[in-house]
């Protein structure tokens, strides 16, 4: 019957005055932090007032400029365009500048010895390069056969395009491909808010484009970037990353708040390089990777020259997100606030009921049961009574004694 007599029970709030200047003070101070937090950080900083739109939508176009010479194995200058040293050439986001070429020429379809560099395919006899040689790193399918390569080596024979790619071979490096130039044509637009924008400012013509270069603060809006300048804001060397390839990342960041001027939403530029941990390997550092040109005699015959190209990979990648004052959050975060403001009662109530020297007497003040049973009610009187009486002493004058002698209370 207790159980379903304290279950059965209602609760109201009761307030009561506390005279104490360290509660009074530690209440004002938590209402003020919370104040400040809602206000500085979720209002201000925050902008928790507007409503943000992350889903971007976005296309980039590319365009690479500028000459380069090679110098081949016999001697020859080669000058190179863009059909030459960039791959693919559609104008991706993802693109590749070539600035060094390992060279391998006239590949016909036949049989050959492997790589000497492949020390698993050394061979003194047939039985050597049974089925236990794999082929799938070589050069070719191996035949089961032992041949010479030279004079004091011989090497397991492969069937495939010959004579085979030999890493020994000079590597023809670029010159000039510091001067190339990336002309990056950027357009986004945030659906919620039907805004759209380019990377390009509107009043620009076609004289400026040809003599400017991106600067972070002098020219922001200038889409042509220099090759040697993009490694150097990556933080990276220009005949090292040439030399062995490397993969660097454009991003390009469109944070723009609405409530404001659209010339105000402007892109940020970051410029990073994208596979330094495998830079720091012992083994695959760098960036290459191998495509052929093919030909064909007037017999019929196919030829190849097979090219293992090193370059600078360029990756541009296009976030952002965009705001405006919106109603709603406003007033959901408004009303967060004024309730978060009676977070201070609580800590100050936890502090008076448990830590504070007369908690006891708090609690009583705060806590007060009222039963709806009379006898209860009664019972409860009286001892109140009773308590009253025993902690009061009466002084009295003999005129009021003698007269509360002869009252029918006595």
């Amino acid at each position: 019957m207790g159980f379903v007599e304290d279950f059965f029970t209602y609760e109201t709030p009761k307030s009561v005055v506390v005279k104490s200047w360290t509660v009074g003070l530690l209440n004002r101070f938590m209402q003020l932090l919370i104040i400040l937090y809602f206000v500085g950080w979720v209002f201000i900083h925050e902008k928790a007032y507007q409503s943000m739109e992350t889903t971007i939508e976005s296309t980039v176009i590319t365009k690479v400029k500028g000459y380069g010479q090679s110098t081949l194995s016999d001697g020859t200058r080669k000058v190179m365009d863009v059909a030459d040293y960039v791959i693919p050439p559609q104008g991706a986001a993802v693109f590749c500048i070539v600035t060094a070429t390992r060279i391998t020429e006239n590949q016909v379809q036949g049989t050959c010895p492997e790589d000497p560099d492949n020390k698993k395919m050394r061979c003194q006899s047939d039985k050597d390069c049974g089925e236990t040689n794999t082929h799938q790193v070589g050069n070719g399918i191996v035949t089961g056969r032992c041949v010479s390569y030279n004079s004091t080596l011989k090497m397991c024979e492969v069937r495939g395009w010959c004579p085979v790619e030999l890493d020994e071979s000079s590597k023809v490096r670029m010159a000039d491909a510091e001067d190339f130039t990336i002309f990056v044509k950027n357009s986004i637009r945030f659906p919620l808010f039907n805004f759209a924008k380019a990377n390009m400012h509107p009043d620009i013509n076609e004289s400026y484009i040809r003599s400017c270069a991106f600067n972070q603060i002098t020219d922001l809006f200038c889409p042509i970037f220099r090759l040697s300048d993009i490694v150097t804001w990556a933080n990276q060397n220009f005949k090292d990353i040439a030399n062995k390839g490397g993969v660097l990342g454009i991003k390009i960041a469109w944070n723009c708040n609405l409530d404001l001027s659209a010339d105000k939403c402007v892109p940020r530029y970051t410029f990073q390089r994208m596979d330094r941990v495998s830079e720091r390997n012992n083994v695959s550092k760098g960036y290459n990777f191998r495509h052929a040109r093919f030909y064909r005699h007037s017999n019929g015959t196919e030829y190849r020259t097979l090219l293992k190209a090193y370059g600078i990979r360029i990756d541009i990648m296009v976030s952002g997100k965009a705001a405006k004052f919106n109603i709603i959050p406003t007033m959901i975060n408004m009303v967060a606030a004024f309730t978060s403001i009676g977070l201070g009662a609580v800590v100050c109530d936890l502090i008076l009921l448990n830590f504070l020297n007369g908690a006891e007497k708090y609690k009583a003040k705060k806590f007060e049961e009222v039963f709806d049973n009379y006898d209860k009610q009664s019972k409860s009187t009286l001892s109140s009574i009773d308590l009253y009486k025993s902690k009061q002493t009466l002084v009295l004058s003999p005129d009021q004694a003698s007269g509360l002698s002869n009252s029918p209370c006595n």
